[in-house]
This record gives structure tokens, C-alpha cells and sequence, in this order.
């Protein structure tokens, strides 16, 4: 439950932002770095929720720049008109978001001890998930889509269903998701990456409805963790935005 303060804080983001909306709900995101592996991730599995329920508004924030936004929009779909980027980490700490581990050694030394499950323990679960695939999770490929892993490895969706069967996240799915999301962020690695000292800075997800009491909140304390439920990380928006 938030705190008087955090709630305070939570106001008025919405209302600088303006972050008003129309529809019963409004879910609030706080990203990380536009090139976290986490805002990437969550930005796709939000646009296609988008698309497929109309009684949600959703806004979202991340650190970065316009030229990032405008990148991190067209690559993941989530609608450019409710992405606002900012250049540090003040909103965060205002409402008490994990910024991770920071021993003082710098962003990529943070990171990556974070990636080794230190202060990150579901890390580790999440990437071997990636390789061994999860029967409790939905596939991510249907059988007519394109992978293309730079020009060098191209394949349709339809390998993992020959190889592993469908109706089911599939081994080496979702890794491959998340390597061709990898991908992008490496190749575009300055508009994404505002400054590196952030890339440990995780996120926070906060539902409202219509009077904007907070019916949810996560906070993210882990890389690859920005919900509770990791093998169907929407299932709270399926299950209070009835």
C-alpha cells in the first residue's frame, strides 16, 4: 500500500503530466532507461493489451530523450502520445522505486552484478525460463511471423512449432524475443541509453480507477522482473480491468 507521500507524488505526476484520461482505468508505468531490457519488454506486452481492451489508459515514463522515444515507440508500438521521457531519476526516488544495486563501482558494473541474481535473485529464473520455455506461459511467435536476428539468422515462427509443438511458450522462445530486443538497443545504444549510471534503475506499475485510488501496485526490484507474475506478466490488468 502506498505511503501519504508516495500517493502525494503519484497526484502529482498525473496532473504535471497530465495524465488525465477517459476510460474506467488508467495504469501509470514507470520505466527504467528507455533501453532497459524490462521497458522493452513490458512496452510491447502493453501495446498489444492496448489493442485488445478499450477500457484502459495507459501512460507511461521512462529516462531517456526524444530521439530515444521516438525510436522506442516505433520499434515497440506502444503509442508515442502516452510515452513521456525524463532525463534522471527524481520521479523514481520521489515515489521510493528500487534504483537497484549501487556499490559506487558504475551503471555497468551494477548491472551486471544485478544480472548474476545478486539483489536480483528472479533474474536467473527468468533468463533460464528463456531457454526451457514455461507450458504456464503463451507462446510469443504465431507461425507467420518474420524473425530477423541482424541480417545474419532469419527464420519464420512456424520453427518453433515444427520443433517444440504451439499453444505453450516454446524453449529458446523467449530468448529469442529478448535477443532480438537486445539487438535493437545495442545498435541504437546512445538514444536509448541516456546515461549508463541508470541502467540499474528499475520501475513501478500503478492502476487507478476512475476516481484515481490505487488499486495496484508493483514495484520492481529485479532485472527482468517488472511483474509479479513473470509467465503471464499482465494477468493483473486481466483481472481488475473487468
Amino acid at each position: 500500500m502506498l505511503s501519504n507521500k508516495q500517493k502525494t507524488n503519484l497526484d502529482k505526476l498525473i496532473e504535471n503530466f497530465n495524465f488525465s484520461g477517459s476510460k474506467k482505468y488508467k495504469l501509470i508505468v514507470l520505466f527504467g532507461l528507455l533501453g532497459d531490457f524490462d521497458s522493452f519488454e513490458y512496452a510491447i506486452n502493453l501495446k498489444n493489451f492496448i489493442h485488445n481492451n478499450q477500457n484502459i489508459d495507459i501512460f507511461a515514463i521512462a529516462i531517456g530523450n526524444e530521439i530515444g522515444k521516438d525510436k522506442f515507440c516505433k520499434f515497440t508500438g506502444f503509442p508515442i502520445k502516452n510515452l513521456e521521457v525524463v532525463y534522471d531519476n527524481k520521479i523514481h526516488q520521489n515515489l521510493m522505486v528500487s534504483k537497484g544495486v549501487d556499490l559506487g563501482l558504475g551503471g555497468w558494473i551494477n548491472m551486471l552484478i544485478m544480472l548474476s541474481g545478486v539483489n536480483s535473485l528472479r533474474t536467473i529464473r527468468e533468463v533460464i525460463r528463456g531457454y526451457t520455455g514455461d507450458r504456464n506461459s503463451k507462446q510469443i511467435f504465431s507461425d507467420d511471423d518474420q524473425i530477423n536476428l541482424l541480417n545474419l539468422i532469419k527464420f519464420s515462427g512456424v520453427f518453433f512449432k515444427y520443433t517444440f509443438g504451439d499453444g505453450y511458450l516454446r524453449p529458446f522462445e523467449l530468448a529469442t524475443y529478448r535477443l532480438n530486443n537486445m539487438l535493437e538497443i545495442l545498435q541504437n545504444w546512445n538514444d536509448y541509453i541516456l546515461d549508463n549510471k541508470y541502467l540499474p534503475q528499475r520501475g513501478a506499475s500503478f492502476l487507478l480507477d476512475d476516481k484515481d485510488n490505487v488499486i495496484y501496485e508493483y514495484f520492481s526490484n529485479d532485472v527482468l522482473g517488472y511483474s509479479s507474475k513473470m509467465e503471464d506478466p499482465l494477468n493483473f490488468l486481466t483481472e481488475k480491468c473487468r
